[in-house]
């Protein structure tokens, strides 16, 4: 979930440490494999020009960059770009941009992708009309979103009280992001959005991770980074968080996180 989600000062998921940190190299561990197929099937080649709206660290940057070799260009935006400190490629252009504020910027994308972007934005209707304009005909706009609201618990095995408390802090974090402004149903909507838009060839499916090690700490990552706001909120205890943490620390829960809809579709030539 990534900078151009906390243009908003009451995103609830931004923060500067560890486990910012954490949960984006979790989110890839869960999520990346599927990203790069489906980048794949679209045709990504050497050569291409990408756009990577959002993108809050590097892993998809460094895989497009690879895929589109020393011809192709990646540009790769974010309100926060402070995770651009790693070595990349210089085919790689980092700037700062609020998809839902700034102009699109110019230059005929190939392929448009944003992750965990627009489920966050109030102005995600602005950010998605930006990035189709962004596109040069025949080129290929790929959203994925999560949709907590398809698959809300933490744990669908409820078989006792250790799984009902993880599905309990799963229900008050997911109550905290609706009230920040997320839509919990959007993932669903891609489909009919991208159609609505004019765009064709539109398919979409879904990952949706169980019992995977990321699924773990990307737990630990977020409770900890939304702990005084469960606290101040009601929702737990100290005492229950801890327990919680405790319960997933020793592997005693199959969790899962909310199914990612990838979809995507192509401006007509």
């Amino acid at each position: 979930m990534t900078g151009d989600a906390a243009h908003d000062d009451g995103y609830l998921l931004s923060g500067d440490g560890t486990e910012s940190g954490d949960r984006l190299a979790a989110i890839a561990a869960l999520f990346d494999p599927s990203t790069f197929r489906h980048m794949d099937d679209l045709g990504l080649a050497p050569g291409w020009r990408c756009w990577e709206v959002g993108a809050g660290g590097t892993s998809v940057v460094q895989w497009v960059a690879q895929r589109t070799g020393p011809t192709g260009h990646v540009l790769a935006t974010d309100l926060d770009v402070g995770w651009a400190t790693h070595d990349l490629p210089p085919t790689v252009d980092v700037r700062r941009h609020d998809v839902a504020l700034d102009p699109p910027p110019d230059g005929g994308f190939h392929l448009v992708h944003a992750r965990l972007v627009l489920v966050h934005l109030p102005g995600r209707d602005v950010a998605l009309a930006n990035m189709m304009a962004a596109l040069r005909p025949g080129g290929w706009l790929f959203i994925e979103d999560a949709d907590p609201a398809l698959q809300p618990l933490s744990c669908p095995d409820e078989l006792g009280p250790e799984q009902v408390l993880a599905n309990t802090l799963r229900t008050g974090f997911r109550a905290l992001l609706a009230g920040r402004g997320a839509d919990l149903a959007y993932g669903r909507t891609l489909p009919r959005r991208l159609r609505a838009a004019g765009l064709t060839d539109v398919a979409a499916d879904a990952a949706f991770p169980l019992s995977h090690p990321a699924c773990a700490r990307l737990e630990v990552a977020t409770i900890n980074l939304i702990r005084r706001r469960l606290i101040d909120h009601g929702i737990a205890t100290e005492a229950e968080i801890d327990r919680h943490l405790a319960n997933v620390a020793a592997g005693r829960l199959d969790l899962t996180q909310p199914p990612m809809i990838s979809c995507w579709g192509r401006r007509p030539h």
